[in-house]
């Protein structure tokens, strides 16, 4: 006698899962990865302000390149979720990240093709932001398929905490490079750091056999089955769905905000102030936060909590409670202070990795990579928006309490959205499940 169709697909889902030791690596990589994904992202913010007294760029047109990533960013969102869903996440993760770690290191030759700096940088930040897009939307999808259910929250907000890692390795060393070699180190480094990582997870992680089937595949044109069409019409039908998708649009936006802007912040407001502690300490503080948080979510989970009141703790944390400190952010003029303030804003905001993010992989764990692309889609156009706004802001008032006081309307207008309308029961199949 054949099992039930959807027995059959959840039996071939955790065969195909990783085993502990496989998991221990991949996480391992993976956070890696996020790392150096963070320090190609951050290399532009960190020499924004170097970048603008070389090119001679003002406050709106800094905006302009360092928004420029996100215009690519929301571009590929979606794509890179639906190849992770097909031809695997880890093998979508190494194609994307040999070219932005290749465009990264060639960001500097671009200055000497002419003077037109402002545009061959935003063409750079744009490329970059391209092939980055695909890079959550395809963790997502990975760790669906391969990470069991009550290890996701923890797995999840590890391999998260690599972009709190990144942005400090970059505050701190690409800092210490500024100050000595000039602006150019910077993308030198964070790129060719790149390129070895992607060679070794070719070299020891991937099967080189399976990597040429995947190309293959594309090059074909992703053929589509029936039973592995997207349901996206019953997706969307469902507020849970809408509320988790505003929910990341809110928290993408008010993180890229403070991403772009902190650094310049703080040389403006403190200039004698040291650019490794400032571009330091607020990521310093976020990497335990990040595991803490995973660990304490799936800890609560495994104890009899309902999963969908732990994920709303975790946005009370990671929305609300870090919209707050922002806010404080904007009324302080201690620089103590200010730092207290950023690194708790900074730290609080990893707590939506065991929030929301996870919370797509509950709702729709056989299309996660695609809803993902989709939520972070709306969270990229949101920062472009965003962070445009925030040197707009800045500019017309001057003052950087407008900054933060948008950071906090964002973060709570998100938080209230996903209290409301959020849950944790499934929504990918057809048939009634237990709401969880």
């Amino acid at each position: 006698m054949q099992p039930p169709p959807d027995e059959a697909r959840r039996d071939t889902a955790q065969d195909a899962q990783w085993s502990r030791p496989e998991c221990h690596a991949w996480t391992g990589t993976l956070l890696l990865g996020t790392c150096l994904l963070y320090c190609a992202r951050v290399s532009m913010p960190i020499c924004a302000v170097a970048m603008s007294q070389d090119f001679g760029w003002s406050k709106q047109e800094a905006g302009i390149v360092l928004s420029s990533f996100f215009w690519g960013y929301c571009l590929t969102q979606v794509l890179g979720g639906h190849l992770g869903d097909r031809i695997g996440g880890e093998k979508v993760i190494l194609l994307s990240a040999s070219a932005w770690g290749f465009i990264t290191a060639a960001t500097p030759l671009l200055s000497h093709l002419g003077s037109a700096h402002l545009l061959f940088m935003t063409i750079s930040r744009v490329l970059t932001g391209l092939l980055q897009g695909v890079y959550f939307p395809a963790l997502t999808s990975l760790l669906s398929q391969k990470v069991r259910e009550g290890e996701r929250a923890f797995t999840y907000s590890t391999v998260g905490a690599g972009s709190q890692f990144g942005t400090l390795l970059t505050g701190g060393v690409g800092s210490l490079l500024l100050d000595r070699y000039g602006w150019q180190s910077v993308f030198y480094f964070s790129g060719g750091l790149t390129l070895l990582w992607a060679y070794y997870v070719y070299m020891y992680l991937l099967n080189e056999k399976a990597l040429l089937m995947a190309l293959s595949v594309l090059a074909q044109g992703l053929p589509m089955s029936r039973h592995r069409k997207v349901p996206w019409r019953q997706l969307f039908r469902k507020a849970s769905v809408w509320a988790v998708v505003f929910s990341q649009l809110s928290s993408a936006c008010s993180f890229f905000i403070l991403l772009s802007w902190l650094p310049t912040f703080f040389q403006e407001t403190f200039p004698s102030s040291k650019g490794w502690v400032f571009n330091v300490v607020p990521w310093l503080v976020a990497i335990p936060a990040s595991v803490l948080s995973g660990f304490f979510s799936d800890h609560l989970i495994n104890q009899g909590y309902r999963t969908i009141v732990v994920r709303k703790f975790m946005q009370v944390m990671g929305l609300g409670l870090s919209g707050v400190f922002a806010l404080c952010l904007g009324h302080t003029s201690s620089f103590c202070q200010s730092m207290v303030f950023a690194s708790a804003s900074i730290g609080l905001q990893t707590f939506n990795h065991s929030g929301i993010s996870v919370n797509i992989q509950d709702l729709a764990p056989s299309c996660a990579g695609f809803l993902f692309g989709v939520a972070n889609t709306a969270g990229a156009l949101a920062g472009v928006v965003g962070v445009c706004l925030g040197g707009y802001l800045i500019e017309t008032t001057g003052s950087w309490a407008s900054l933060f006081h948008l950071v906090a309307v964002v973060s709570s207008l998100g938080l209230c959205t996903f209290l409301l309308f959020g849950q944790a029961q499934r929504v990918d199949l057809s048939p009634a499940h237990e709401d969880l």
